[in-house]
């Protein structure tokens, strides 16, 4: 079982061909090897997380395909947008509203904010062969890294989440809710959303302080765009009552996935999207292969007892002062991330292991689980490869390769200081550890 999950891990990160091809191909061998039973691997499609990403996919086509989720950010360039910082914060802001209902970073960020930034910095004459650093390689730089934040705040803000959620459990017993996510991310994301923007701003500033040409763009869109259609207007409270019932969980006793499955009804019954769209929405329907495919292998391998004999192994050797193990194993954790061109992968192959050995050194199960998950998503940062939206900010031609390499690892640096220094008074106060 080892032996295939390896060989599946190996083939996602040299990405021989699609992800969910590979998973298919490692849990064919899983049957004829004789490690897993047709029902353990069709077992992992019934999970519950499985379902919950399926849905917020289809929730991430019914944004991009109503149009909201443009609207949205147009009206906050619209406002704040006349000086280039704040024309910065409001494209954090637009993306933070949409965030929780788009788990695909990549669709979020390059099917909805990458043409809008590219729009204004045409607009105000910043081009990649001429002027890229009069506003374009700012707002490119700046929202790249706003995605990678915003994907570590919110449980359906980034498609591996719910796989994290799954192997937390399996692992080390922990039931990590929707709004147990958000709290203990609202306060660290909140000061990351406001910090980054600014050191990018000081470091590598733009060479355009003001924009008045952000705001006119966003006027002009506005206008093309008309009056909110039926659509959006559905989308926005079927998004919004969703919302609600994620974070009062604990009041109704529905869980995330049954509330996603009620949000893809109402939208279904409103008229938002329609029943061939959700056959046509592959994006979902590869999630369910790739993300069942992975939950039925990693978790077969710890059904197996792989997982807690590689922390008894590991634990016997590491220093039993589990701040510092704990500390150790998240930084090793955060910077493997430049061998990894997926953020899936990664979680796959080494959030299980690193969890088992922070419980096994004494770690509290829960903190070392919700530290080891932000930094699964805020260890994109570092390359120009490390995700999705990575090489179509890139790929732009704003921003040279050694450039983004030094800026993301200050970046990563900024984002350590607050999430592993300034969140833990945080995280105590609420009784995450």
């Amino acid at each position: 079982m080892f032996a295939v999950f390896s060989a599946t891990i190996l083939g996602m990160l040299l990405q021989v061909t699609d992800t969910g091809a590979v998973v298919l191909l490692g849990l064919l061998a899983s049957i004829l090897t004789g490690a897993m039973t047709v029902t353990a691997v069709l077992g992992g499609f019934a999970n519950p997380s499985v379902w919950l990403i399926v849905s917020a996919f289809l929730f991430s086509h019914a944004v991009s395909a109503t149009g909201l989720g443009r609207r949205v950010a147009f009206l906050f360039i619209r406002a704040f947008g006349h000086r280039t910082l704040a024309l910065g914060y409001a494209l954090a802001a637009s993306e933070l509203v949409i965030a929780p209902a788009v788990p695909a970073n990549t669709a979020r960020a390059g099917g909805i904010l990458f043409p809008i930034i590219t729009s204004i910095s045409r607009a105000c004459g910043s081009f990649p062969e001429k002027s890229p650093r009069r506003l374009g390689a700012f707002l490119m730089l700046n929202q790249f890294h706003i995605t990678i934040i915003l994907s570590a705040m919110f449980l359906t803000s980034m498609a591996a989440n719910p796989l994290i959620v799954d192997l937390a459990a399996k692992t080390a017993g922990i039931r990590i809710s929707w709004a147990a996510w958000a709290a203990a991310a609202l306060f660290p994301g909140l000061l990351s959303l406001i910090s980054v923007p600014w050191v990018l701003y000081r470091v590598y500033p733009p060479e355009m302080v003001e924009s008045p040409e952000a705001s006119a763009e966003a006027r002009r869109r506005l206008t093309e765009l008309g009056p909110m259609k039926r659509a959006e207007i559905a989308l926005a409270v079927i998004v919004g009552c969703c919302l609600l019932l994620w974070v009062t969980t604990g009041v109704h006793r529905l869980d995330a996935t049954t509330v996603a499955l009620l949000g893809v009804a109402a939208m279904l019954l409103a008229g938002v999207i329609t029943w061939k769209e959700v056959l046509q929405a592959s994006g979902a329907w590869d999630a369910l292969l790739w993300f069942g495919g992975l939950i039925a292998m990693a978790g077969w391998l710890s059904e197996l007892g792989m997982t807690a004999w590689f922390a008894r192994t590991v634990a016997a050797h590491v220093h039993r002062h589990w701040p510092w193990t704990l500390l150790s194993l998240a930084l090793v954790y955060f910077y493997s991330h430049y061998a990894f061109a997926s953020m899936t992968a990664h979680v796959t192959a080494m959030y299980a292991p690193f969890l088992a050995v922070a419980v096994a050194a004494g770690a509290p199960a829960l903190l070392a689980a919700l530290v080891l998950a932000f930094f699964s998503n805020l260890n994109a940062s570092i390359t120009h490869y490390s995700t999705g939206p990575a090489p179509i900010f890139f790929g732009a031609g704003y921003v040279s390769q050694p450039m983004w390499w030094k800026l993301g690892f200050l970046v990563s640096l900024v984002n350590l200081a607050i999430w592993a220094g300034a969140a833990l008074p945080y995280w105590k106060l609420i009784g995450i550890w």
